[in-house]
């Protein structure tokens, strides 16, 4: 079975037209502090207008709509608790799987499908691409495709760069894969699991840089996240945005 996959992305995406001198130099994604008038950071629109023809974007362009995603490395207990959390808010996720996660967490993926969240694809063995080979890299990305439709029924159609890594190169490879790539918008220090963020310095962060047509990239092994999760979710709403 297919699923349905937010269009919200898909609208913001444009088709590969043009021929690039493909690089392969390893870069480092981040969203930067500098902003807009709409609270959009600068460094992710930039992203979207220089890698959108390889149907890779940082932000969408819904206005009024915040996406949250969910890096899924390791279960560290509290992804119930997330999932939870967004059923009682009615909210729709996207979890990116490593290949470890789908294959050690059959039940979390299955209630994940089951409640209308989407799968994004995070690479096999977590790896960055530009530090493989191409047809290595392919292998990264398609090896976890298959695994989890030939497991779950599920075809996964958006890739995120492990460790924040890409190159023009491996933006073409995901592209070639059948994948767009879907970086972030806002995303703070969460994933250290012996060094969380405060419940309210969590909040305040997440509340103060929300924007229209953010990718939220939040991490499950936060005990924090977990905490302040459906609180987050009225804010962003109080605030008018849809989530």
């Amino acid at each position: 079975m297919k699923y349905i996959i937010p269009a919200v992305l898909t609208a913001s995406l444009m088709p590969v037209s043009a021929v690039y001198a493909l690089d392969n130099t390893v870069k480092g994604y981040g969203q930067g502090m500098s902003t807009d008038s709409l609270n959009r950071p600068l460094d992710a629109l930039q992203f979207n207008e220089r890698y959108g023809d390889f149907d890779a974007c940082a932000v969408s362009q819904d206005e009024k709509r915040i996406i949250i995603t969910f890096d899924q490395g390791y279960e560290n207990g509290y992804t119930e608790k997330i999932l939870d959390t967004l059923k009682e808010k009615n909210v729709k996720a996207i979890f990116f799987l490593t290949g470890d996660y789908a294959k050690k967490e059959e039940s979390l993926v299955k209630r994940m499908i089951a409640e209308g969240h989407t799968l994004g694809n995070h690479g096999m063995t977590h790896a960055s691409l530009p530090k493989l080979s191409q047809k290595e890299a392919e292998e990264e990305i398609m090896s976890l495709h298959n695994f989890v439709l030939n497991n779950y029924g599920y075809e996964m159609q958006y890739f995120r760069c492990p460790c924040g890594e890409y190159s023009e190169q491996a933006l073409e490879t995901v592209h070639n894969c059948g994948y767009k790539t879907v970086f972030w918008s806002f995303a703070y220090v969460d994933w250290i699991t012996d060094s969380q963020p405060l419940p309210a310095e969590g909040i305040k962060k997440l509340t103060e840089s929300a924007h229209g047509g953010e990718i939220l990239l939040l991490h499950s092994v936060s005990a924090t996240n977990a905490q302040i999760l459906g609180e987050v979710i009225d804010n962003f709403r109080e605030q008018g945005f849809t989530v």
